[in-house]
């Protein structure tokens, strides 16, 4: 069912502009490209390999379908923590910490999703009409169940997601990327089930994007031009379009492109290199290179191959997790475990910080 529009801020004349911050611009803008080296590297261990202890139930449709998870932590009770996982051929999808589906909603082809706190947010590219929306919804601690509270029509056709929580302001962010290289940046304000979405920033980042993470603690966005690279942003509305890379799948770089999904826990960034089947590791703080590895077959879950959507968490999650965890999307569910539809692989985050610590 349609939810109502977005309400939006009236676009600032080209002539204002040029006085103030970068705040939606009428046009999108190129991004400029003030470094294109990867950052430099320390002296880094060989490829590894971690196996999976937990995986979650296969996505309900055949085919290319599961692609995004989004860690939700429970703020009373860590082992209740769940995550969020999207099939993008009509279902958003709720698992436990076991793997176990608990809610299936119909109707959201978000290939993406994201969320800070209790507030959840896809990115669907086929809706309103193809043109790309933002569904917002909030997760009931309570019952671990998400209700959807608006959907937003984005100026790009939505495709990649990721939010943002202000460490200056407070404010809510949501980052919509698109195929096109398109990037627009909203503030969302969400008051009991009310939400106000306002787009304060859009540019163009050269060809297509997908993942992407903003840094709550840093105030920088990490995202993937999936041919390309990952490049640093700032995450704040008038941070403009300049940028820095962090690494590249060029002559020099580590990652095999398609570059796909982003995330950072503790004191490391991760990178889904999906062209080679690992993740790269970089310095948090210093962007330094650490190394790689891969999700391998295990006793309790097979690999982790073509990955496209990636999330971490250091977080306690409980006597399974207790110091956090790695999920992985796979795009070939094979045995050991269940198999079928593609799903998500669940690693104890410390058998990844053991190699690169």
């Amino acid at each position: 069912m349609p939810f109502a529009e977005s309400v939006r801020r009236a676009a600032v004349p080209a002539a204002a502009a040029a006085t103030v911050a970068l705040l939606v611009p009428v046009a999108p803008v190129h991004a400029a490209a003030t470094s294109a080296s990867p950052s430099a590297s320390v002296t880094a261990p060989a490829s590894t390999s971690v196996s999976a202890t937990v995986e979650t139930a296969p996505v309900s449709h055949s085919g290319d379908a599961a692609d995004d998870p989004a860690i939700w932590v429970h703020p009373t009770d860590p082992a209740r923590s769940v995550v969020v996982g999207t099939d993008k051929k009509g279902a958003l999808e709720v698992y436990d910490m076991t793997g176990a589906r608990i809610q299936r909603i119909s109707g959201d082809h978000g290939n993406n999703v994201d969320l800070r706190g209790n507030i959840v947010v896809t990115a669907d590219d086929e809706a309103a009409g193809g043109s790309g929306a933002m569904h917002v919804y909030r997760i009931d601690p309570a019952t671990r169940r998400l209700t959807r509270l608006k959907d937003v029509p984005t100026e790009v056709t939505a495709h990649g997601i990721c939010l943002y929580t202000s460490p200056v302001s407070g404010k809510l962010y949501a980052f919509p990327n698109s195929t096109s290289g398109r990037v627009e940046q909203w503030e969302l304000a969400v008051s009991g089930n009310s939400v106000t979405a306002t787009s304060v920033r859009l540019w163009d980042a050269g060809s297509a994007v997908e993942g992407c993470y903003a840094d709550d603690a840093t105030g920088k966005l990490y995202l993937g031009e999936e041919d390309v690279g990952v490049w640093i942003y700032g995450a704040e509305p008038t941070a403009g379009a300049r940028r820095t890379a962090l690494d590249s799948t060029g002559s020099g770089g580590r990652i095999t492109a398609d570059t796909e999904g982003i995330t950072a826990a503790g004191n490391r960034i991760y990178v889904s290199s999906q062209g080679s089947d690992d993740f790269t590791v970089h310095d948090r703080t210093t962007h330094a290179y650490l190394g790689r590895f891969s999700v391998a077959g295990g006793t309790a879950a097979d690999d982790c191959e073509d990955t496209d959507g990636i999330d971490a968490t250091a977080a306690d999650l409980g006597p399974a997790f207790p110091q956090g965890v790695f999920v992985c999307q796979d795009g070939s569910n094979g045995t050991p475990g269940g198999s079928g539809n593609q799903n998500f692989k669940l690693v104890p985050l410390q058998r990844i910080t053991a190699h690169f610590s």
